[in-house]
C-alpha cells in the first residue's frame, strides 16, 4: 500500500496542543510520517505564532510510537550544518530512530532579510547546499568528522550521541533540474516534489532525475520520491465555497490559490475523483504522498481520506 503522510505548516499559528492532536489521529489512523515546514514566518502570516520545526518534532517525539516525524523542508542556511546534524541526531534517538531530515536550498527571501540571513545567489545555495549534505552525513558516520570546503570546515569535530538510524534518511526537496536534482542523484535517500505541479511537468522532472542517475552510476530505484499535494474533499460548490471562504478569512486570500489550483489540478473534489487523481500521480512514478489538508481542517481530512481515498490506492 502506498505510504502516506500528513505535513503541517507551523506559521498557519497552529498551537503545540492541536499538533499534538494531529499526530495522534495520524498515528491511530495509520499514516506513515508527519512533516512540518520549518520556517520562522511566512508573509502574511507574520503576526501568528510559529512553532520553531525541530523543537517541536523533539516534542513530538515521546508523545508517538510509531509515527515518522521530519521536515519538509529545512533550508540549509537557517542552521549550520554541525548545530543542525546535532540536533537531528538527538531526535533521531529520542524517538528512537523515526526522523526523517528533509533539507532545501530555500526559496523565502523577505524571511531571510528579515532575520540578517544571507540569501545569496541560487548558485551559490545550491553550492552551500551540498556541502550542508557532506557536513552533516560525515558528523552522523563519523567518530571525528574532518572537512574542508569553500563554505563550510570541521576540524575533528564530534557529533555525539550518534543518530539511532544508519544512515539516517536525508530528503532532498526542490525541483531544480541541473544541480538539485543532480545532488538527489548523487547524495540523496529521498526527493520531495513541490506541490501544485501537474502530471505531465512531475513526469518530467522524473524523467530528469532518472538521467541523473544513470550519469552518476545509481539505481533510480534506490531513490524513495515523495510528491507533496494540497488537497481536500468536498462533494457540493457550496461547499468549496465555504472552504474557499474560511481559508480567506484565516489566512488571507492569498491562500486561496493553493485550494484553486488543486481544484484545477483533480487534487480536491469528491472522493471518488480525488483518488483517480492521485492514482495517475503515483502511477508516474511515486511511492510516497505527503498531504497538505486546508488549515484547521486536518483532523477531519485525515479521518476521511483514511477511510474514502488511501485505503483505494495500490
Amino acid at each position: 500500500m502506498t505510504r502516506v503522510g500528513i505535513q503541517i505548516e507551523p506559521a498557519f499559528g497552529f498551537t503545540f496542543e492541536e499538533v499534538v492532536q494531529i499526530a495522534r489521529l495520524a498515528e491511530q489512523t495509520g499514516y506513515h510520517a508527519l512533516w512540518a515546514s520549518d520556517h520562522l514566518y511566512l508573509g502574511a502570516q507574520a503576526h501568528r505564532p510559529c512553532l520553531e520545526a525541530w523543537t517541536l518534532l523533539t516534542a513530538l517525539a515521546p508523545l508517538t510510537t510509531t509515527l515518522r516525524l521530519g521536515t519538509l523542508v529545512t533550508c540549509y542556511a537557517y542552521r549550520h550544518p554541525s548545530l543542525l546534524a546535532k540536533a537531528v541526531a538527538c531526535v533521531d534517538l529520542i524517538s528512537q530512530g523515526r526522523v526523517d531530515c528533509g533539507l532545501g536550498a530555500g526559496w523565502n527571501a523577505a524571511e531571510c532579510r528579515a532575520y540578517g540571513i544571507p540569501f545569496p545567489p541560487v548558485r551559490i545555495r545550491m553550492a552551500q547546499l551540498r556541502e550542508a549534505v557532506q557536513v552533516l552525513r560525515l558528523l552522523w558516520t563519523h567518530e571525528r568528522a574532518s572537512f574542508q570546503g569553500q563554505y563550510y570546515t570541521l576540524d575533528e569535530a564530534v557529533c555525539m550521541p550518534k543518530p539511532r538510524q544508519q544512515p539516517l534518511p536525508l530528503w532532498i526537496g526542490g525541483q531544480g533540474e541541473k544541480v538539485l536534482l543532480r545532488l538527489v542523484a548523487e547524495a540523496a535517500d529521498g526527493w520531495n516534489m513541490v506541490p501544485g505541479s501537474s502530471l505531465a511537468q512531475v513526469r518530467h522532472k522524473l524523467q530528469v532525475l532518472d538521467r541523473h542517475c544513470e550519469v552518476v552510476g545509481r539505481d533510480p530505484h534506490s531513490i524513495d520520491k515523495s510528491l507533496l499535494v494540497y488537497t481536500s474533499l468536498y462533494d457540493t460548490e457550496q461547499e468549496f465555497a465555504q472552504a474557499l471562504a474560511d481559508q480567506a478569512r484565516l489566512l488571507g486570500a492569498d491562500s486561496q490559490g493553493s485550494l484553486l489550483r488543486a481544484r484545477e489540478l483533480g487534487l480536491a473534489g469528491s472522493a471518488a475523483h480525488v483518488t483517480d487523481t492521485l492514482g495517475r500521480y503515483l502511477a508516474c512514478g511515486f511511492d510516497y504522498l505527503i498531504a497538505l489538508f486546508p488549515y484547521t481542517r486536518e483532523r477531519d481530512m485525515l479521518q476521511r481520506y483514511a477511510e474514502e481515498v488511501w485505503c483505494h490506492l495500490p
